[in-house]
């Protein structure tokens, strides 16, 4: 039976602990910080300062010492302790001080959690009551890592030993064979196979730049949105790559983002930041003159790069970058227009992803908490997830997933979870609403009754990051890319030089319909080259011979139906086309 997602929970998290149990057993010198819960499992970060690092050849005694303990039938009891005693108790352990330090200057209690007669660790819990819960075959130390503490590059760091944890032995079987499945998938690699796009040492970390290959991807995914846009009287719009740091100030995202801005000093002393976000521009831009109820709603658009100064450890492939594509749009309306107005853009990301083939997404409700990051008017906050909530449970009938301070600071919103052909769920489209930049901005329509009215502002992404995207995607369909989308989409292949004028024919006709046609007709075998063909993941091709031309047809092959046969221009173009108009 599949064990439910609170218990699994309770296990990882039962589990670091026990990681934290063995390691000492065999290292007594570690000194251990933090171990949370991750979506696979778990981690432990150490401190190996006085004594070896360990190895990934140490897991083998590491997890038979796990197994030993969780054989124990060890009772999990929480307690609550005074701060005196906890700098006590964790007296010779600095990252357990400092974390106690700032508890204490919180209103939070310190509790630590007891396994065994001798082992306890600072903990707010969740935990299993008895190690006997947990499946002693569900799961596996993974991988070792380097992590700062606190994700302070300027601070220690430490060793992070990974384990993966599931409800059952054929659980953790599963995902580890999508994992296999996955590195078969990388982006990156096929990224460079596929030559999408590459990373220079000379450009920096983070930065990619695409090849012609690449760039076709880009545009046809972003052509995609802005076709979808378009049913909707989305406008586009064009805002500057820098701005000064007022902008960011009003809007309320300096106090947030300060240390992620990428920072330029001018000759006269002012300080201008490359923008991270569009939305305070567009405001700008609704706030250029007095707008009218009849205006409302007014929907900007824009395909743009934002820039976010993300910690060089973090960086990774498309998924993590310092340059992000965003397919941005910013709605202002009126509150009686927020349900109209959501459902379009629920629209919007439905049929975006189902072209994509990503099968059936889930909403979740990501709301606010108790965290001071969050600002604006209470009141205000409410009426916005008010609205969320009741369109959730008209739209999803209350098939959504509950995303508990997952909010943007200015206010709530619907993040859509798909699930790839691996299994993994992914967050993708987003719909926010803000109350925050509107009355920071002092945002204003003309009512009816000639009255001024602050408009409601919807933030909606449908691709999000297109560099982000894509690394899902191609991970997805393992760069086997549909037709519409494919960077070439009909190679050419003459088999001999008798038969090149003809090939050169074929093109030109497909060319003109607006097919990406690549002629190989280069002196390799002809075995050679439908080999790279193959390995660029080509759609369809054409191998060309004397019967071919005795006919004045063409024989096509395809990627995924194997031979299709001889047939003729006429058939070839109308299969071509409508296959790309149908988004196959």
């Amino acid at each position: 039976m599949t064990m439910d997602t609170q218990t699994l929970f309770k296990v990882r998290h039962s589990l670091s602990h026990i990681l934290l149990m063995a390691v000492k057993h065999h290292l007594p010198y570690a000194k251990p910080t933090l171990g949370p819960v991750i979506d696979n499992g778990f981690y432990y970060d150490f401190d190996f300062t006085g004594g070896p690092k360990v190895k990934e050849e140490d897991f083998a005694k590491i997890e038979k010492t796990m197994r030993e303990i969780i054989a124990k039938k060890h009772d999990f009891v929480k307690e609550e302790i005074s701060v005196g005693e906890a700098l006590g108790l964790f007296s010779e352990n600095p990252f357990k001080k400092e974390i106690i330090t700032s508890i204490a200057n919180s209103d939070t209690p310190i509790t630590i959690y007891r396994t065994g007669e001798d082992f306890l660790d600072l903990c707010e819990g969740p935990h299993v009551d008895n190690t006997s819960i947990i499946p002693t075959d569900g799961f596996k130390l993974d991988k070792l890592a380097g992590a700062y503490w606190r994700g302070d590059e300027k601070r220690e760091m430490l060793t992070r030993i990974y384990g993966l944890a599931f409800g059952s032995k054929e659980e953790l079987t599963t995902y580890e064979a999508q994992l296999e499945e996955a590195k078969k998938r990388d982006h990156r690699i096929l990224g460079r196979e596929l030559k999408l796009f590459t990373f220079s040492d000379l450009v920096g970390p983070g930065l990619p730049l695409w090849t012609p290959r690449g760039t076709i991807l880009r545009k046809k995914i972003d052509e995609y949105v802005q076709e979808l846009r378009a049913e909707y009287n989305y406008q586009p719009v064009a805002i500057p790559h820098i701005t000064k740091s007022d902008l960011y100030k009003k809007s309320g995202h300096w106090e947030k983002y300060a240390a992620d801005l990428f920072k330029i000093e001018t000759r006269d002393g002012h300080t201008l930041c490359m923008k991270p976000m569009n939305c305070p521009h567009h405001a700008q831009i609704y706030a250029s003159e007095l707008r009218s109820y009849r205006e409302l709603p007014i929907r900007y658009s824009e395909t743009t790069v934002v820039y976010r100064d993300e910690q060089s450890g973090e960086l990774n492939g498309l998924s993590r970058v310092l340059s992000i594509t965003q397919d941005d749009a910013h709605v202002f309306c009126r509150e009686s227009q927020l349900e109209d107005e959501i459902n379009n853009i629920w629209n919007l990301i439905e049929t975006f992803y189902g072209a994509f083939n990503f099968g059936t997404i889930t909403p979740r409700f990501s709301k606010r908490d108790d965290d001071p990051k969050f600002k604006g008017n209470i009141e205000l906050w409410e009426k916005a997830e008010g609205v969320i909530h009741g369109l959730l449970e008209k739209r999803a009938s209350g098939a959504w997933i509950p995303g508990e301070g997952e909010a943007a600071f200015y206010g709530p919103k619907i993040d859509f979870i798909a699930e790839d052909s691996l299994g993994r769920k992914l967050q993708v489209g987003t719909i926010q609403l803000d109350y925050v930049q509107p009355t920071n901005f002092e945002l204003e329509f003309v009512n009816e009754e000639g009255k001024r009215e602050m408009p409601v502002m919807i933030h909606c992404a449908i691709a999000g990051s297109l560099e982000r995207f894509l690394s899902v995607y191609i991970e997805h369909t393992a760069g086997n890319f549909p037709l519409w989308l494919a960077p070439t989409q009909v190679s050419i292949i003459p088999i001999g030089e008798a038969h090149v004028e003809y090939a050169k024919n074929v093109e030109a006709l497909l060319k003109k319909a607006g097919i990406r046609t690549e002629l190989l007709a280069d002196k390799d075998g002809l075995g050679k080259r439908v080999r790279k063909v193959k390995e660029m993941k080509t759609p369809y091709w054409l191998v060309i011979g004397d019967k071919d031309v005795e006919a004045g047809k063409v024989t096509l092959e395809s990627r995924d139906h194997g031979q299709v046969g001889q047939i003729t221009s006429d058939e070839l173009l109308a299969r071509l086309s409508q296959e790309v108009v149908d988004k196959k």
